[in-house]
């Protein structure tokens, strides 16, 4: 389980997270939502232990980011980070080489799905095909907790819906918490089993994505639209 607890991280004195707290449970996929500026990629970073909070914590599994990452967690971020000259295979070798976790079998698989090739090089690959090397490098791992942020950034809109349903079906192995920060709602929704909805680092809304639905008869956007609009008032 991932809890984060009063989260507060700031930057130049403006809060990119304001005493934020939630939680995600094992065995789910959470959407973390908002508009661009929420602090979704800011919880995320935490949330992988990338950064430090100002105050607050956040534990995974009862232990704090630093200790617990680097074998239970896999972090896509929404920007690339590999070597612009590398290979989709050089990147892949530095995965199984790095990580015990790396699943050969299930990389293979992804490979064939998104239709990539080994040997594309990074710099010269289009930013949907990056993205979804991006994808296959997240998703190759049998880490117990997957943070994605903006994963279908870049992807057309027609595989966009291919690639959750399989993310779900296909890859998500058992017990596997995915958290998702994205502003693609509708993109997001079919795959979500809770959302965390945040505005200006504070959480807006949380809860179960059906439960909401049915609870407020209206679909998930409309339903974050007007928490939304009745946060800026």
């Amino acid at each position: 389980m991932i809890k984060v607890n009063r989260a507060v991280k700031t930057y130049g004195g403006k809060k990119a997270l304001d005493k934020l707290s939630f939680v995600a449970k094992e065995g789910q996929i959470v959407g973390l939502l908002g508009t661009n500026g929420a602090g979704k990629s800011t919880a995320l970073k935490a949330m992988a232990g990338l950064l430090r909070l100002n105050s607050g914590e956040i534990t995974i599994d009862g232990m704090p980011p630093s200790l617990s990452a680097r074998g239970m967690l896999t972090y896509l971020p929404d920007v690339d980070v590999w070597y612009p000259w590398m290979k989709l295979s050089d990147a892949m070798r530095f995965m199984k080489d790095v990580y015990w976790d790396w699943d050969e079998a299930k990389a293979g698989h992804l490979l064939d799905f998104l239709e990539l090739q080994a040997h594309t090089v990074m710099q010269q690959a289009s930013k949907g095909t990056r993205a979804k090397m991006k994808l296959l490098l997240a998703l190759s791992r049998q880490a117990k907790y997957v943070l994605m942020d903006e994963p279908f950034s870049g992807i057309d809109p027609f595989a966009r819906k291919l690639i959750a349903q399989a993310i779900v079906e296909d890859f998500m192995e058992e017990g596997q918490t995915i958290v998702i920060a994205t502003q693609e709602v509708s993109e997001v929704e079919m795959m979500l089993d809770e959302i965390r909805f945040i505005h200006e680092g504070k959480l807006l809304l949380e809860g179960n994505v059906e439960s909401l639905k049915q609870e407020r008869n209206m679909p998930l956007l409309d339903i974050l639209k007007e928490v939304y609009d009745g946060a800026r008032i």
